[in-house]
């Protein structure tokens, strides 16, 4: 029972050694200072997507709202984007990123996206050692084909692993949906050439998608267009999708000025989507086509984000689509409160550490020293006082219980059946040297005189000093680290206080900015010294009480050891006695 305090606070203390480096290291990595919680949301309290959605890229714009540009640099080259788990990295790319204006749009590409469920992801910034991590390629699967988003100034340029870049410059224009736009005034035409990615055999499986938003509500055009294989456009401004002489239209109109997503698949049969939800279906499969595409013959309007997939997209595909990138993304992308690195590596605590003179860490080195060898006195000191007692109490029983008749415990060596255990015991040696001292002056049959007994008195008294001494042995090491831990401290704040104004003079220059991290740099010396004491404090005061427990046992029975001595050896007890030389025999009077 002695030890179970001191054995639990250290595994206690073990156990929170090992769960540190686990919450440090929850952080994705410690460069990284500053993280944002992110969530797409398809449950129903967001987009409400039930249908599948699969591998798809998620806009993601940042503003002043949402997003602290100014602790990020200049050029978001240290954005990183971590799934869930805070392990896994997803690629992403930066259509735009202004910092000057706070304006940012990422697409951030997730592996298989759910629905009807609310998936977590972290955005990291505030690292200004990091290197540009874009992988265009990587946010689209190797199902897209092509993806303009239209953001250069000269031809359009294919974020998919395909490169199927335009050939000529497109019409921009600034202030689209997503960023830049594509400008069509009715008489121009953009052309995409063909390529391998581009290739469709008959009955192949297809998606193309862009956003639009049209100049007039009763437009006749053509949106995008592959000979008469793929037609896809506007009949008095309803959307249709045709293939050969095969048509289906929409039944609503599509009012100008505002923006809708246009989708068509390909499989068995033509579907096309408006807003995300199916509008028309033709019965027909694709047909083999493999010529140049045009895209805006007769049109005028605004386009933006235009794909093209080897794979029939599921319909939730098209519904997230519409959820994330429309104008409205509130409901369905979340963000949450950013939050400061706080591990050894990084946070502000680095900042201070980095931040530490030399003398500052001399200081803390030899309080560190301090400390070590204080936790090492406490831990030996608490081992040995368990053991001193549980010997004691050992002895204790064992002497009471064999120790009716005195002299015959005196005269015999091993009268108390000593083992191991016993031998610990501070009483055992009190006993060894009263008896040695009795068998000096009485062999059982004479008395001990007043002289004799003061003489023995000495002789316990000593012994018991000598333990008390061994008892107390090293506790003045807890003292000095009670006593000149803080002051030891304290002398390392004042140096690192009058080296930071030091600085301050022969600069010339007053700046807060500059002055805070030396002086919080000089106050970690008194914080260490604290922790040196305040440990070494709560330990000396537990450690004493045992101390005085242990001294106070071993005098009470010093005092009755040499009473029972007293009354054992009187000249009444001897001469009613067997001789000594009987009783060490066993013989009966």
């Amino acid at each position: 029972m002695e030890t179970a305090l001191p054995n639990r606070l250290a595994l206690g203390a073990l156990v929170l050694a090992l769960l540190a480096p686990g919450i440090a290291h929850a952080w994705w990595n410690d460069e990284w200072t500053v993280r944002k919680p992110m969530r797409v949301d398809t449950s129903a309290t967001g987009a409400n997507i039930s249908d599948p959605i699969g591998p798809a890229p998620v806009l993601v714009r940042l503003h002043p709202g949402n997003f602290k540009f100014e602790l990020a640099k200049e050029d978001g080259s240290d954005l990183r984007f971590v799934a869930s788990d805070d392990k896994t990295p997803l690629p992403f790319h930066l259509e735009k990123y202004d910092a000057l204006l706070g304006e940012a749009l990422v697409w951030v590409g997730f592996p298989d996206l759910k629905p009807g469920v609310k998936t977590d992801f972290w955005i990291y910034f505030k690292n200004p050692k990091a290197q540009p991590a874009e992988d265009a390629k990587g946010t689209f699967d190797k199902a897209t084909a092509l993806v303009w988003h239209f953001a250069e100034k000269g031809p359009p340029r294919d974020s998919s692993v395909w490169a199927n870049h335009g050939q000529a410059p497109a019409p921009g224009t600034d202030g689209a949906l997503i960023g830049r736009g594509l400008q069509l005034d009715g008489s121009s035409v953009l052309a995409v050439p063909p390529g391998a990615s581009l290739s469709w055999g008959a009955g192949a499986k297809l998606t193309w998608s862009a956003w639009i938003k049209p100049a007039a509500p009763d437009s006749t055009a053509t949106v995008f267009g592959r000979d008469a294989g793929l037609v896809v456009g506007l009949e008095q401004g309803k959307p249709f999708v045709r293939t050969g002489k095969q048509q289906a239209t929409a039944s609503a109109v599509l009012p100008a000025g505002g923006w809708h997503h246009l989708a068509v698949t390909a499989g068995d049969s033509l579907q096309l989507y408006v807003d995300g939800s199916p509008a028309a279906k033709v019965a027909a499969a694709l047909p083999g086509l493999a010529g140049p595409a045009a895209i805006g013959e007769k049109l005028k309007a605004e386009l933006d984000e235009m794909e093209i997939s080897s794979v029939e997209r599921p319909p939730g595909f098209f519904r997230l689509a519409v959820a994330t990138q429309g104008p409205d993304p509130g409901k369905v992308l979340i963000g949450g409160p950013e939050e400061e690195a706080a591990s050894w590596a990084s946070g502000y605590f680095a900042i201070i550490l980095r931040s530490v003179t030399l003398d500052g860490w001399v200081v803390i080195g030899l309080l560190a020293i301090m400390m070590l060898i204080s936790w090492m006195v406490m831990a030996s000191k608490a081992s040995y006082l368990g053991a001193v007692s549980r010997a004691n109490d050992r002895f204790a029983e064992t002497f009471h219980a064999a120790g009716s008749d005195l002299v015959t415990l005196v005269t015999s060596e091993r009268a108390l059946g000593e083992d191991e255990a016993l031998r610990r015991s501070p009483m055992l040696s009190i006993w060894h040297i009263a008896a040695n001292e009795v068998r000096k002056r009485s062999d059982g049959s004479s008395p001990l005189s007043a002289e004799s007994i003061e003489s023995i008195r000495a002789s316990l008294d000593a012994a018991l000093v000598r333990e008390n001494q061994r008892l107390n042995e090293r506790m003045v090491l807890l003292t000095i680290a009670i006593s000149g831990g803080p002051f030891l401290g304290l002398l390392g704040t004042v140096v690192g206080v009058m080296i930071t104004f030091a600085s301050i003079a022969a600069a010339g220059d007053v700046n807060v900015n500059a002055i805070a991290p030396g002086i919080a740099a000089a106050l970690v010396a008194t914080v260490a010294g604290l922790a040196v004491a305040i440990p070494a404090l709560f330990g000396y005061n537990w450690l004493l009480s045992r101390v005085k427990d242990a001294a106070a046992n071993q005098q009470v029975f010093a005092d009755e050891l040499l009473t029972r001595i007293a009354e054992s050896y009187s000249a009444s007890s001897v001469s009613a006695a067997p001789t000594g030389r009987a009783r060490a025999s066993g013989a009966r009077p």
